[in-house]
């Protein structure tokens, strides 16, 4: 399986310990400004409700193609870094599911619904490792 979502953090320490990609829900407000949204101190890491890729060049090699909108944290935007700071806007979550769901990547059912619950929040992250 590539991606788990852990209900403690004990459990996440036992399967594997930190050598996960991130996947976690921005909880800022909207109308935060670009520049916190991205900032160092705004991550808060290890979220139980977070999902997590435990192979990054599986994850890499499935998704990159899918994510190349993210912000990183110098205000730049390209494709995923799998060793930082990605931030995906509200307004890009709708297509990214979309062309998961055309393309059918490993696992893909599994991150589409994740995302789905993202429309909640300010978007999401992807932290890399």
């Amino acid at each position: 399986m590539l991606f788990h979502v852990f209900d403690s953090q004990e459990k996440r320490k036992e399967y594997g310990g930190s050598a996960f990609i991130e996947i976690q829900f921005c909880r800022l407000p909207a109308g935060t400004p670009l520049k916190d949204i991205v900032a160092v101190d705004a991550i808060h890491h290890w979220q139980n409700d977070s999902l997590y890729a435990d192979d990054d060049d599986t994850f890499y090699r499935e998704y990159s193609q899918f994510f190349d909108c993210g912000t990183y944290n110098d205000l730049k935007s390209g494709i995923v870094d799998i060793c930082g700071i990605n931030y995906y806007a509200p307004g890009s979550i709708d297509p990214i599911i979309g062309k998961i769901r055309e393309e059918k990547p490993l696992e893909y059912e599994v991150l589409a619904d994740w995302l789905y619950a993202a429309k909640e929040y300010n978007g999401f992250y992807i932290l890399g490792i």
